[in-house]
C-alpha cells in the first residue's frame, strides 16, 4: 500500500515538473496570442485611439459591409488565393520530387551535403533573402544580363504585374521545398524495401517502382500535409511580399496581410483593418476544422 502511494505521489510530482516546464511557453502564448484578441472589438466600433475600446462608438457590421463594397477587395482576395495556392501546390510537388530523388543518393557524404545546401534558405529571413532576390532579378542583375546575352529583352520581374506573382511563388518554393521534403523523406524510408526488390526482380523500371510503390506508400502523409496546408490558404506570406513588392504591383501583389497593414498602420483605419483581419481569421478557422475532418476521413489521422 505504501509503495503504491509512493509511486502515485512520484507520478504527480513528475507531472507537476512537466507542467512547470511548459509554463513559460503557455504564458508567452497567452500574453501574445489570447490577450490581444480583446482588440477584435474594434471591428465592430468606430475606434478612436483617444477614446479607447470602452469609449469608441459601436457600429455593428458597418465595416464588414463597407469591406465588400470596395472595388479592390475582390482583387486582394484573388491575389491572396492565387499566390497561396501556387505556393502550396508547387511547393508540395517540389518537396515530393526532391525527397524521391534525394533518397536515391547512395553516397552518404554527398547526400548530407545536398541536404544542408537545400535546407539552408529555410533558416534565413526574408529580410535577407529579399535583398538577394532583388539584386539577382533587377534590370542590371545577373538574370537580365543572361537574357540580354541570348538576345532577349530585359524583364522588370518585381515591377511587372505579369511577373510579380510567378516570382513570389518561385522564390518561396525555392526557399522552403528542401525543408518541407523532410517529412516526405521520412515517409519514403518507412516503405518496406522488400517491395522495391520484388518489383525490380519482376522487371519493373525505376519510374514504375516510384509510381506504383513509392508514391502510394507516401500517399497518407501527402494527404495529411495537403489537409494541413488548407489552413494557410489565406496567408500568402506577409514578410516575403512586403519586402519584395512596390506600389507598381499592388494590382497583383497586394494580399490580405499587406492590405491590412497598409489600411491599419499606415492609413490609420484601425476598425476597418481589424474587420478584414477578423474575416481572414474566421475563414482560416473554418478551413482548419475542414482540414481536420478531411485528414480524419482520408488518412485516419487527426491534425488536432
Amino acid at each position: 500500500m505504501g509503495k503504491g502511494s509512493a509511486r502515485n505521489g512520484n507520478g504527480i510530482g513528475t507531472q507537476a515538473m512537466f507542467h512547470l516546464m511548459m509554463l513559460p511557453g503557455m504564458v508567452f502564448v497567452a500574453v501574445f496570442c489570447y490577450v490581444p484578441m480583446v482588440g477584435i472589438i474594434m471591428a465592430f466600433q468606430d475606434f478612436v485611439p483617444a477614446k479607447g475600446l470602452l469609449g469608441s462608438e459601436f457600429v455593428g457590421l458597418e465595416h464588414f459591409q463597407y469591406m465588400f463594397q470596395l472595388p479592390d477587395i475582390g482583387q486582394v482576395f484573388t491575389n491572396t488565393l492565387v499566390i497561396a495556392v501556387g505556393k502550396i501546390v508547387l511547393g508540395t510537388l517540389m518537396a515530393i520530387a526532391f525527397a524521391i530523388l534525394l533518397n536515391e543518393i547512395r553516397v552518404k557524404f554527398l547526400k548530407k551535403a545536398v541536404q544542408t545546401i537545400v535546407y539552408l534558405p529555410h533558416f534565413l529571413s526574408w529580410v535577407v533573402l529579399a535583398a538577394v532576390v532583388v539584386n539577382m532579378v533587377n534590370l542590371d542583375g545577373p538574370v537580365n544580363q543572361m537574357l540580354t546575352a541570348i538576345g532577349l529583352e530585359k524583364i522588370n520581374f518585381l515591377g511587372s504585374n505579369t511577373w510579380f506573382r510567378p516570382m513570389v511563388i518561385a522564390t518561396d518554393v525555392w526557399k522552403e521545398f528542401g525543408y518541407n521534403s523532410i517529412v516526405y523523406l521520412a515517409a519514403i524510408t518507412a516503405i518496406d524495401p522488400g517491395l522495391h526488390e520484388a518489383a525490380a526482380i519482376d522487371g519493373a523500371t525505376w519510374r514504375q517502382r516510384v509510381w506504383h510503390i513509392t508514391l502510394p506508400g507516401m500517399l497518407p502523409i501527402i494527404l495529411l500535409m495537403a489537409a494541413m496546408s488548407l489552413t494557410s490558404i489565406l496567408s500568402a506570406g506577409f514578410d516575403q511580399i512586403y519586402n519584395l513588392y512596390s506600389p507598381m504591383v499592388y494590382k497583383t501583389g497586394d494580399v490580405l496581410d499587406t492590405y491590412v497593414y497598409r489600411m491599419g498602420l499606415i492609413g490609420r483605419q484601425y476598425s476597418f483593418s481589424t474587420a478584414v483581419g477578423l474575416l481572414r481569421s474566421v475563414v482560416g478557422l473554418i478551413l482548419m476544422v475542414t482540414a481536420n475532418e478531411l485528414s480524419k476521413r482520408f488518412t485516419e489521422r487527426k491534425i488536432f
